[in-house]
Order: C-alpha cells, then structure tokens, then sequence
C-alpha cells in the first residue's frame, strides 16, 4: 500500500501549469514538524520535514483560490518518485505527494479557506476530527495536536 497522511502549512503559494484539453496541475511545499524533548539535556527540540505536493485538475484550482504560504492543510496521497536529468546530464531524483484527499484546517477568519466546495478528488471543508467520538478513544499523542 503507498498512502501518506500529513498534517502541515504551505511554504508558498500554489504554482499551476496547464495542459492543452484543459488538464490542470499544481504544485507546493508543504512543512511539517516533529517537537520532541531531548532527555539528556531537556532542550526541546523541533526537526521539519519539507514535502512536495502536487494536485491535479479541479482540486489544483480549489487550492490555488484558497491556500495561501503558511496556511494549515491535511494532505492525504502517494508517494511517487521521479527521475529527471540536471544540465550536466546526471541523473536526479525528486519524491513528491500525489494528492488525492485534502482539508483546510486554517480557520475562515485567517485565511480565505473553501467554505463548501468539493471537487472530485474529496476536497473538504474543515471538520472538528481532534474530537473524540467517545472517551475511549482519547490517545496519549493527542496533546501534541495544533487543535
């Protein structure tokens, strides 16, 4: 199985190119962070992981109407490596997230954020999921949650 699940904010704006018959596509980095405490020396530590996402057609354009550098978005895709050629003719590799799911979690007030569009590839408006549905559900990571 090739899923990936991220929860981050966008490094820029998103950049889109279009293709003859209409086809579209768009591109962003998307941060994310890891926090953890250093035991040996107490410090709090925050390592970010930089990821490359790319949507497609009618979701590439919701994003680019309303994700702005620096919103708060759960990805959810595949991973998909490509391999391309620089100028001097070595071989380079770049892994990107395909995306086939996205949330804006940027509240309204922040950000223009969708409010009730989705478009064939399940693009939602934000929902309270950090609620647990019943008590037996809360998770000791839970703490860690920006909401």
């Amino acid at each position: 199985m090739n899923k990936v699940m991220l929860i981050g904010h966008t490094g820029d704006d998103v950049k889109m190119h279009y293709f003859e018959g209409g086809n579209s596509l768009g591109r962003f980095p998307l941060a994310t962070n890891e926090t953890y405490t250093n035991k040996t020396t107490n410090e709090r530590v925050t390592n970010t992981e930089w990821h490359n996402i790319v949507v497609r057609n009618k979701a590439a354009e919701i994003c680019e109407k309303y994700l702005k550098k620096g919103d708060m978005v759960y990805i959810e895709g595949r991973l998909k490596t490509r391999k391309w050629q620089d100028e001097k003719g070595l071989d380079r590799y770049s892994t990107e997230i395909h995306c086939t799911d996205f949330t804006f979690l940027t509240p309204k007030g922040e950000s223009n954020s969708a409010s009730n569009n989705n478009s064939g590839q399940n693009a939602q408006t934000p929902q309270p999921t950090s609620t647990p549905q019943n008590n037996n559900s809360v998770s000791e990571e839970e703490d860690d949650l920006p909401f």
